[in-house]
């Protein structure tokens, strides 16, 4: 099994922080070092992003597996991002006593668009993966757009958001392609709903990718879940609405003592 790679800010009540999609640790480094002046901050590279080597098959179990093998065995918050959302989720379903609490930011238990249920409609995904396939450079740079261009100042933020991704190599064609096939294959809505940990969901309201719609059918797979929609923020709000973010957190924190 490979050793993640791992930084560690701060003190006191742990948050893990799991990113996104083709991305690494380093695109929230700002957002981090606020968040820890309150509690200790354990930024994740995942495997095949920033630091951290390859694994293969890059599937959502081997990614638990390796995640539960290096991070301290404590309960911690787990706070996913996107795709890295979908990797808390799972975690903290296998290793409940690991989990003092769960934090969704931007993710969806079921990314695909289901009769039931807001999310991506599949043709979307399936052209991204076939866009991927044919130019994986220049589709991670569209996806960072993408996360963006509904914002007011989303020129800014998106150079913003380049810079971070690139300061380091980019995953492999295999690796972005694993990650999308768990946001296509992955539906975890029994599996969050069995989680006895205390929940926060923050959703963006001008998010292209995970809709703001979700707030109702969470609430109601999630009747004791804080659900709340950042009312001008899109994909990114740690990029966009930091201030707003960290009160929304902290204030969740606090309440349930974690």
């Amino acid at each position: 099994m490979i050793h993640i790679h791992t930084q560690t800010l701060g003190t006191g009540s742990p948050i893990v922080l799991i990113h996104g999609w083709g991305m690494h640790s380093g695109i929230w480094l700002d957002f981090a070092q606020q968040l820890a002046a309150q509690h200790q901050v354990i930024l994740v590279d995942l495997p095949g992003h920033g630091h951290s080597p390859a694994l293969t098959p890059f599937t959502l179990d081997n990614i638990i597996d390796s995640l539960a093998e290096t991070l301290p065995d404590k309960p911690c918050c787990w706070l996913g991002w996107s795709l890295g959302a979908t990797v808390a989720m799972a975690f903290v379903r296998r290793y409940p006593a690991r989990a003092s609490a769960l934090i969704l930011l931007a993710g969806n238990p079921c990314f695909l668009q289901q009769a039931d249920w807001p999310g991506i409609r599949p043709v979307v995904l399936e052209s991204f993966a076939d866009k991927l396939q044919a130019d994986a450079h220049g589709t991670l740079l569209r996806f960072l757009s993408i996360q963006v261009m509904a914002l007011p100042n989303a020129k800014s933020l998106g150079k913003t958001l380049k810079t971070a991704v690139l300061a380091c190599p980019a995953p492999s064609t295999e690796t972005l392609q694993g990650g999308l096939a768990i946001l296509k294959d992955s539906d975890l809505r029994a599996d969050l709903a069995a989680i006895n940990a205390p929940i926060l969901v923050l959703l963006g309201k001008n998010d292209s990718l995970i809709p703001a719609a979700l707030q109702a059918p969470l609430k109601q797979l999630l009747p004791a879940a804080d659900i709340q929609v950042l009312e001008q923020a899109a994909h990114t709000p740690f990029l966009s609405h930091p201030a707003e973010l960290l009160t929304a957190i902290n204030a969740f924190m606090d309440q349930h003592r974690c």
